[in-house]
């Protein structure tokens, strides 16, 4: 080593022409002249070796400068440690996973943001911060989008505070914070597009109200609150609220629904498109579960995914069949007519089943003589049924376990020394559970079975039952339906 170079040069930082570096090599560099100093730039674009010359590594970079995502959950931090270094190492980090610490301040997480220009993603989880004193502080997290406060006790205030330190934001997490929301963001949170309120028990259906006017909040994850129930007072039957206008996507699993009430006013929701209601009592797992997944998509008619499986077409026009059916018996009793000059349907009936209305009739009318006209609300599935017909309103409900029995014809068409039989099979009986039965009595292989029905009120149409996953009234059949069998 030259003499003009000591040991502990190594580590040191430099500036060259304006760009910072850290000194990682310190030598002779044979066939080179002189000494040499190996620096790892600060801009990782920098630089055009990797500490090698002709196959000989001297040193090696560590990266740290190209470094976006960094976890360090549960690993005791408690400070953002020696001024600037963060910045000096790592200052291209996008995402920290700060979750689970010893932090106690928000002054140390501000002190670290401070180096981190870049930070788009910051868990805080699991931390019990105390807010700075003093004035008030604003655009600390400049390019900030995510921010997850989970289980940090924090308040519904502080968290108006913290939203105005983070003006870009667009991801909240709240979870378990016991928050009660006091009062209605007026200046921040106006960029969020996702807020997570999970497991705050002590919110409720008036709190709510304090959120809804949040312009661009399009997720809403409400699992585990408590709430049974949530009105729309600005909106009537057959009515678009003006709340929560750019919702798309409601979670409220692990609560206690048990009316269907709530999913009536769902239906007032200008943009839900998916909804997730999972282990409440009315959407239990049990025998009855494809029935109420059924009412659920008959009773909100712009809804594309419940619970996060795809409504196809098929299945919502089977649903709202049903729907029609069920409750034809209903709807007469209160005033129903298939002549609409003779309708007289009372406002019990339509608070009740407030989307009836559009799947029976083009215009409806209280028992008080009020018109009820805002039928284009439901431009998205324009599809009418037309008032039910005598004959429909004998049909048993199928909402009810014992009513969905199917009698059944069976019929090979290409075996015809097999003899038509009849059978009650389950409407909720998929495709492939048909298969399997009928694979046992004819011993045949599954693989080999195709299935196909016609209905008498259609004769020669045939319709492919096609989908192994779906049921049999996915497809609309109905007793005295005739199965065909071939092989």
């Amino acid at each position: 080593m030259s003499n003009t170079l000591t040991p502990d040069v190594i580590g040191r930082r430099v500036e060259v022409n304006g760009e910072h570096a850290t000194v990682r090599f310190a030598g002779v560099i044979p066939p080179l002249a002189g000494p040499w100093l190996g620096v790892e730039w600060d801009n990782p674009e920098r630089g055009k070796h990797d500490g090698s010359h002709e196959g000989t590594v001297y040193f090696k970079c560590s990266q740290l400068s190209k470094l976006q995502e960094v976890s360090l959950r549960n690993c005791a931090v408690s400070c953002a440690g020696e001024k600037g270094g963060v910045a000096e190492a790592c200052p291209n980090i996008r995402r920290v996973d700060l979750s689970k610490n010893l932090l106690s301040s928000w002054d140390e997480v501000i002190h670290i943001a401070d180096q981190l220009r870049h930070l788009e993603a910051l868990n805080l989880s699991e931390n019990k911060l105390k807010f700075p004193s003093g004035s008030a502080l604003t655009g600390m997290f400049s390019a900030l989008k995510v921010l997850v406060l989970n289980q940090t006790g924090i308040t519904w205030a502080e968290v108006l505070r913290c939203a105005a330190w983070c003006p870009g934001l667009e991801e909240l997490y709240l979870e378990s914070n016991n928050i009660v929301i006091s009062e209605r963001p007026t200046d921040v949170l106006q960029t969020v597009k996702l807020l997570d309120l999970s497991s705050n028990q002590l919110i409720d259906e008036n709190q709510l109200y304090l959120i809804a006017h949040l312009p661009r909040l399009e997720q809403l994850i409400l699992s585990d609150i408590g709430i049974s129930s949530i009105h729309f007072p600005d909106a009537g039957i057959g009515c678009k609220t003006s709340m929560f206008p750019s919702l798309q996507y409601l979670v409220v699993n692990d609560n206690q629904i048990s009316q269907w009430s709530f999913f009536n006013e769902l239906d007032k929701l200008p943009s839900l498109r998916a909804l997730s209601c999972l282990r409440n009592p009315l959407t239990k797992e049990d025998k009855e579960a494809n029935a109420t997944r059924q009412l659920i998509i008959a009773s909100i008619g712009q809804l594309k995914t419940l619970n996060k499986c795809e409504i196809l077409p098929k299945e919502r026009q089977t649903a709202e069949l049903d729907y029609r059916k069920a409750f034809g018996n209903e709807w007469k009793q209160a005033g129903g007519h298939q002549d609409p000059d003779k309708n007289r349907l009372s406002k019990e009936f339509l608070t009740a089943h407030p989307r009836y209305q559009f799947l029976c009739l083009s215009t409806c009318v209280y028992a008080g003589g009020l018109q009820v006209a805002d039928f284009q609300l439901e431009q998205s599935f324009p599809l009418e049924y037309g008032a039910p017909e005598d004959w429909e309103l004998k049909t048993q409900q199928p909402f009810m376990l014992k009513n969905q029995l199917l009698t059944l014809k069976i019929k090979y068409p290409d075996q015809l020394d097999q003899k038509v039989v009849e059978k009650q099979l389950p409407g909720s009986m998929t495709i492939q559970k048909v298969k399997g039965w009928l694979s046992r009595l004819l011993k045949v292989p599954v693989s080999d079975l195709l299935l196909s029905y016609e209905s008498p009120k259609e004769p020669g149409i045939e319709i492919k039952l096609e989908n192994d996953l779906q049921s049999l009234r996915f497809y609309s059949v109905e007793n005295e339906d005739c199965l065909l069998v071939r092989w």
